[in-house]
């Protein structure tokens, strides 16, 4: 029989393990924020017109003290007018697509699941093709094209659930939803490019490239905000998540409402990633690459995952855009070919590498 001093020992020991396994956590996560600042910082100082690293936290820091710090007018156009807006919007769009990724592959249980499993970039992108097209869309003006994209999003979200529900809301029914959805939207997007002019075909290809350089402060904050407002409930319903990994009959038992949970969850992953496309355009890959990254570092719990996917994702789309400014310069590329060059490697490697399960 074990002794009482034996018991009474053992239980610090549990604890020690596991402030050290929460500790790793909080480590790569912190980790994984500093990468970002100074990954920032160096993308900043990259472009046709190159300045150093500390006049760019200098001009930085001079806009918030401006009485400590002083910048010249040159950093200031730069940083501020030029490219630091573009940087944001790499970093709050990369958190949001991996964070949509996340969430995606929680709730389907499937590691290939990402923010367009469900058509939504097949939605935006024929949203976008009938602005450019046929100028018709709900909004006018230079809102035309990104407000087409962002109803279409939703409205795709919407058919999903909506053919989900008639068969029931699972992970399955949900994914063959979004297949049909995806089919149908690409064959609307084609017979819209097939029926444009040149120019036309030609600038809704770039747009479903996908691209920073439409990037402005007032849409780095409105992609901000909705993230801002969406992300704090998805990582309210993590354990919820979590417990949907194990399967629904699980998750019931453990008293989470399956159903709701999967359809709240789809309907913040939609917005947020509407948010970030009707801006950006399609950016393939961070939404389903970035999760899986952060999965093999430190495992499948949802409350470590979702945040650090999210900071995996920023990083990922900052250094993606980076190195499409810069590898050809002065011609930038869109960065959806620079994601997709970082993921098809990545999905080999993930393809090698486990031999019978993803997760």
């Amino acid at each position: 029989m074990q002794s009482a001093h034996s018991r009474d020992t053992s239980v610090p020991d549990l604890r020690a393990e596991y402030q050290k396994f929460i500790g790793r956590k909080l480590l790569f996560m912190i980790s994984l924020i500093l990468g970002t600042i100074i990954l920032a910082g160096y993308a900043t100082t990259r472009g046709s017109a190159n300045i150093g690293v500390i006049e760019v936290y200098t001009a930085i820091l001079a806009k918030f003290f401006p009485g400590t710090f002083e910048s010249t007018w040159f950093a200031d156009t730069i940083v501020w007018g030029l490219r630091l807006h573009r940087i944001l919007m790499a970093i709050v769009g990369g958190i949001g697509l991996a964070v949509a990724g996340a969430v995606m592959q929680g709730i389907l249980k499937n590691p290939l699941a990402s923010p367009f499993t469900l058509g939504i970039s097949s939605a935006a992108g024929f949203g976008a093709a009938l602005a450019i097209v046929m100028g018709a869309g709900l909004v006018g003006g230079e809102w035309l094209i990104v407000g087409n994209a962002f109803v279409f999003t939703l409205l795709a979200s919407l058919a999903v659930y909506g053919l989900a529900k008639y068969r029931g809301i699972t992970p399955e029914t949900m994914i063959l939803a979004g297949i049909a959805i995806m089919y149908l939207f690409q064959a609307m997007t084609s017979f819209l490019q097939y029926i444009g002019q040149a120019e036309q075909v030609q600038e809704v290809v770039f747009w479903m490239m996908g691209s920073l350089g439409r990037s402005s402060w007032d849409k780095v904050w409105i992609v901000s905000g909705i993230i801002a407002i969406c992300f704090p409930y998805l990582l309210l319903k993590s354990w919820d998540i979590n417990a949907l990994g194990a399967g629904d009959e699980t998750a019931k038992s453990l008293g989470v409402n399956v159903e709701r949970t999967r359809v709240i969850c789809m309907m913040l992953v939609s917005l947020i990633t509407a948010a970030v496309i009707c801006f950006t355009g399609t950016i393939g890959f961070i939404g389903l690459v970035a999760p899986h990254i952060t999965r093999m570092v430190i495992g499948g719990d949802h409350r470590f995952l979702l945040p650090a996917s999210a900071m995996v994702g920023a990083i990922l789309l900052l250094a993606s855009d980076t190195v499409a400014r810069t590898i050809f310069a002065p011609v930038i590329l869109p960065v959806g070919i620079m994601t997709a060059f970082l993921g098809v490697p990545f999905f080999i490697y993930l393809f090698m590498r486990h031999k019978k399960e993803f997760w």
